[in-house]
């Protein structure tokens, strides 16, 4: 009969996320992640098998509390336009209350690990696939409601606001600066409002 494990597994990956996010996938050791982990190391191979599968399993979490928590709280509960905003200020937020500048741990791995790792290529492909399937979502229901601008293709509006998203992530990792991190979304947002919206605002 196996042993019941004795730690939060949920915890335990959570400090795993906080080694490779600091320090990134190749740069973390596996002395580092159980000593972070608080477990041994013949605990971490039985419960997560090697770095990589800790990797995978960690970078899951990490998706599921950070990106699909933000789907979860904004699609449906806001008007879809305030929905994407709300969605980006949280980012921005978030990224210029960070002292360690550690970015986001998807685009992290879209830089580091998936250019040489075919699998991590398909996860982060996947990931992206949703960002954008969120802002097609928005951009449509923003449409139907008459807050978004209908002359748009839905499609390229959620593939910018992708690309403005992956611009926000990377650039406050090296510059830290509201005015520059707004920037690139004022316009991203104005492109949103219907022609004659800028007279009622």
């Amino acid at each position: 009969m196996a042993r019941p494990r004795e730690f939060d597994e949920e915890a335990v990956l959570d400090a795993a996320i906080e080694c490779f996010w600091l320090r990134g996938y190749e740069a973390t050791s596996m002395r580092e992640l159980t000593d972070k982990m608080g477990i041994t190391g013949p605990s971490l191979y039985n419960a997560f098998g090697d770095k990589r599968s800790l990797y995978r399993k960690a970078l899951a979490q990490y998706v599921e509390r950070s990106f699909r928590d933000r789907v979860r709280r904004f699609e449906g509960h806001l008007p879809p336009r305030e929905a994407i905003k709300a969605f980006f200020d949280e980012i921005i937020a978030m990224s210029l209350k960070d002292p360690q500048r550690k970015g986001c741990l998807i685009f992290n791995s879209a830089l580091e690990v998936a250019p040489h790792d075919p699998e991590f290529q398909q996860v982060v492909a996947d990931v992206t696939k949703q960002m954008e399937a969120f802002f097609y979502r928005c951009v449509k229901a923003g449409q139907l409601d008459g807050t978004i601008n209908t002359g748009l293709s839905p499609k390229d509006v959620a593939r910018l606001l992708l690309g403005v998203l992956v611009g926000v992530r990377v650039l406050a990792r090296t510059r830290q600066e509201r005015p520059l991190l707004e920037g690139i979304l004022r316009p991203a947002l104005a492109l949103l409002d219907e022609p004659d919206s800028a007279t009622r605002r």
